[in-house]
């Protein structure tokens, strides 16, 4: 018998084709053996080229290094990756009080366990934020979504207070690191996928996963807690598992930044006030200050007051409401993308004195009210991103091109002191047996007096025009 002709096509489409057609000889000839059994050299040759056609289908479908394929399909890795680590740092928020007790701290201790997340976050900022363009964006990128994997399980494993503030402290390293770092890398993966095109669509989509993984983040881990057993481990498992996930996709992306030879000599990331501008940069700050306050304030202890003062207990409820909050954020900062800074401030102004009004009212009323809470946090949230938006504006307006990212920083550091500080306050002031309707209603005139000092001075004077791109892509960086 003659052995069987090789198909010399299946052999070279690529190096695994060759590979199973050598196979498939050496069968046949093995089969020509006396001892062997029948002659199976046709079903082993048509194996071999079902064995070439299936590796030449996966070599198609995964794209060739470096094409613009390749940095499409990382474009949508980074955006996941980004989404995952931002709602990883809101899933506590609605866990707090199961927390509390499980461990019987008090509500000051709270306050406490929530603000950790800052001080990593403004210590990322100003040591790390600025490495990813030193060292590359991918380079960065994955140390920080393996800070988020090792935060992931110390909540799941050091089941005490001290191990919820390693958690928080590496959460907001990681979110510190990534907001920055992603943000760049959507932007250069987008124009390595489509040269010439506007960067429109980086900027929105880090825009949206960032502040709307926040909300996204609150509400999973609501719903797990509602509706799932082990309401203190399976939100964190599942993302234990996104993360993992996040990791590999980042790993396989490509690098749209290659390390700075010679490296600079380390420095950590300077701040700085333009001088020509000191009130107006001091006003954007007290605004971004109580926007982030607010947002805190509802993060922090939205279930607390849910429960308490209006005495709906459910955690998936605690979720929705943070998922709102969020998102009306994210909707006001879309919706006033062409809108001028003064509007847009004054809107946002108007907007978050009326939903804190509405929040103040829902809880203060003979039968408080659940839906007008929920509507009051959802306007409170739409007013903070549009004055948050204005704010960026306004130092991107005043500040020089050279020294801009340093003004932009201390902004930035401004937002996160007011994520920490007000917050503990009022955990502070429920520990001392003052109600929680109290501490809303002394929190919303605090918050009141701010906006109106802030306006004074950024609704006043002539407003130039403001660079759309650099406003654009330092609101996606950091919220």
């Amino acid at each position: 018998m003659q052995p069987t002709e090789q198909d010399p096509s299946a052999a070279m489409r690529s190096p695994l084709g060759t590979l199973v057609a050598r196979g498939a000889i050496m069968a046949t000839a093995h089969s020509q053996h006396p001892g062997a059994e029948g002659s199976p050299s046709r079903p082993r040759h048509r194996r071999g080229g079902e064995r070439a056609r299936i590796a030449n289908a996966v070599t198609n479908l995964l794209p060739k290094p470096g094409s613009p394929r390749h940095h499409g399909l990382g474009f949508w890795a980074v955006a996941l990756t980004f989404l995952t680590l931002a709602a990883f740092t809101t899933v506590p928020s609605p866990l707090y009080g199961l927390y509390q007790a499980r461990d019987g701290f008090s509500e000051f201790m709270v306050t406490v366990i929530y603000a950790a997340y800052a001080v990593g976050v403004v210590g990322a900022l100003a040591l790390a934020g600025h490495l990813s363009d030193w060292y590359g964006r991918r380079r960065l990128l994955i140390p920080a979504a393996s800070l988020t994997i090792a935060s992931a399980i110390v909540f799941l494993t050091w089941k005490s207070v001290p191990g919820l503030l390693l958690a928080r402290v590496l959460s907001g390293i990681s979110i510190g690191v990534t907001s920055s770092t992603a943000t760049a890398y959507l932007a250069e993966l987008h124009a390595g996928h489509r040269p010439g095109a506007s960067g429109t669509r980086a900027q929105v989509t880090a825009t949206t996963v960032n502040m709307g993984g926040l909300g996204v983040g609150a509400l999973v881990a609501g719903l797990l807690a509602q509706w799932v057993g082990d309401p203190l481990t399976v939100p964190y498992v599942v993302f234990l598992f996104a993360g993992s996930l996040a990791l590999v996709a980042v790993a396989l992306s490509p690098e749209t930044r290659e390390a700075i030879e010679p490296r600079p000599r380390y420095r950590p990331q300077r701040t700085s006030v333009p001088a020509e501008a000191r009130g107006e940069f001091y006003a954007a700050a007290l605004s971004v200050f109580i926007v982030f306050s607010a947002m805190g304030l509802f993060a922090g202890l939205s279930g607390l007051f849910l429960l308490v003062a209006l005495h709906h207990p459910s955690h998936a409820l605690a979720g929705a409401t943070l998922f709102a909050i969020f998102s009306a954020a994210v909707i006001a900062q879309l919706a006033t993308v062409t809108w001028s800074l003064r509007r847009a401030l004054a809107a946002g102004m108007a907007l978050m004195l009326l939903g804190l009004a509405a929040t103040v009212t829902a809880v203060w009323l003979s039968m408080p009210s659940l839906a007008l809470f929920i509507i009051g946090g959802a306007v409170t949230g739409a007013g903070g991103g549009a004055i948050f938006k204005g704010a960026v504006g306004t130092v991107i307006r005043i500040s020089r091109p050279e020294s801009r990212a340093e003004a932009l920083t201390g902004l930035y550091v401004a937002g996160f002191l007011g994520l920490s500080a007000p917050i503990v306050g009022a955990g502070v002031a429920l520990a001392s047996g003052v109600s929680p309707r109290v501490t809303i209603l002394g929190f919303a005139i605090e918050v009141a007096i701010g906006i109106v000092a802030s306006a004074i001075k950024l609704l006043g004077g002539a407003h130039g025009p403001v660079p759309r791109a650099a406003t654009a892509e330092a609101l996606s960086s950091w919220w």
